[in-house]
């Protein structure tokens, strides 16, 4: 959850190798280039263009939740992703609540360890880049279905371009990139906003930072990317509802980021949240290999953690700064639900 690309950790997982990556904006999107023609008797495929403008300049972003019992209060702060790439967020509120608080506590992540150190890992890079190809050197047109490869030929020319090293990718790792480039160019980015921004308010005023993990030890990594690379996945479903999801919901997506942006709560509950990770995670977590390296359910596992983390910190501080994706705060049954129906009070913005 607390992840920049939520493949991309499940990626991690898979391959069993730990990464390191620096947190940068993305360049500019390149002008997109024409839509290609499907091949021929393949049904064309409409998307719809962008009209939704992207909000820029600074904005304040939502209100905080409040959880609280006998006396003592976590404030929290909902965060979203994509989110406007030309926004500033004006976080003056969030660093007043962070300067009041003993503990900032973040969403739960996931750790990979292995025995092999960061430059052991570096020499496993080149068997990861591998082992996200299909195996037995089958290309997406030979694992995916007709209709599909014909919707993707239109939304590859679209968002990504000429590349044909993707074509060799499996459908789940092919849906990945082209969710990204699809972002990029209506205006969004997944970069890292507000975990840095927190996370020098917390430093700057001497808070105390709690990242929940959910830590996963790889033993042998070169043996797991081994398997890795002669495993076939269940991710044809993952790569139509990715495809789905740029068709439909791009113009969604921009109106929840301006929402989240501009603090409009209501309009965050009103939009329908369409998410095709749940099923791209299937794709691994159902994988014989992921089972055998702890990685089965592993969203229940980190909400554990979360709560077991959160009820901890509210017990030993008078204030507590946290943070959660705002789709679980407006669920009727996601984090907070759960701690209210422990007796906690909890309040929305």
């Amino acid at each position: 959850m607390a992840l920049r690309r939520p493949l991309l950790l499940l990626l991690v997982l898979a391959l069993g190798i730990a990464a390191t990556a620096s947190a940068q904006d993305p360049a500019p999107a390149p002008a997109a280039p024409p839509i290609a023609t499907p091949t021929a008797g393949a049904p064309e495929i409409p998307i719809r263009d962008l009209e939704a403008i992207v909000v820029t300049g600074v904005q304040p972003g939502p209100g905080l939740w409040r959880v609280s019992k006998g006396g003592h209060v976590m404030w929290v702060l909902g965060t979203l992703s994509p989110l406007p790439r030309g926004m500033q967020w004006d976080s003056g509120a969030i660093e007043k609540a962070i300067s009041q608080s003993q503990e900032v506590l973040f969403s739960p992540s996931v750790e990979i360890k292995t025995d092999r150190g960061f430059f052991g890992n570096l020499v496993l890079l080149p068997s990861a880049l591998k082992a996200r190809r299909n195996p037995d050197g089958k290309r997406l047109q030979d694992v995916v279905t007709p209709e599909q490869y014909a919707r993707w030929q239109v939304l590859k020319a679209r968002y990504i371009g000429g590349d044909r090293g993707i074509e060799q990718w499996r459908p789940v790792f092919a849906a990945l990139e082209l969710y990204d480039k699809a972002i990029r160019k209506s205006g969004m980015s997944a970069r890292g906003l507000i975990g840095p921004t927190v996370t020098k308010l917390a430093k700057r005023h001497g808070v105390k930072v709690s990242n929940p993990k959910l830590m996963i030890t790889i033993s042998q990594p070169r043996q797991a990317l081994k398997e890795f690379a002669n495993t076939s996945l269940e991710d044809l479903d993952c790569f139509g509802k990715t495809m789905d999801r740029i068709e439909t919901d791009l113009g969604t997506m921009v109106a929840r980021a301006n929402a989240w942006a501009i603090g409009d709560i209501q309009t965050l509950r009103e939009l329908p949240y369409g998410n095709q990770f749940t099923t791209c995670s299937a794709a691994f977590s159902s994988a014989a290999l992921a089972r055998k390296h702890g990685v089965a359910d592993m969203a229940g596992q980190m909400q554990n953690k979360w709560l077991a983390a959160a009820e901890s910190a509210l017990m030993r501080n008078h204030t507590t700064f946290a943070t959660l994706p705002i789709a679980e705060l407006l669920k009727s049954d996601g984090y907070l639900a759960r701690l209210e129906a422990k007796g906690y009070t909890v309040e929305a913005p």
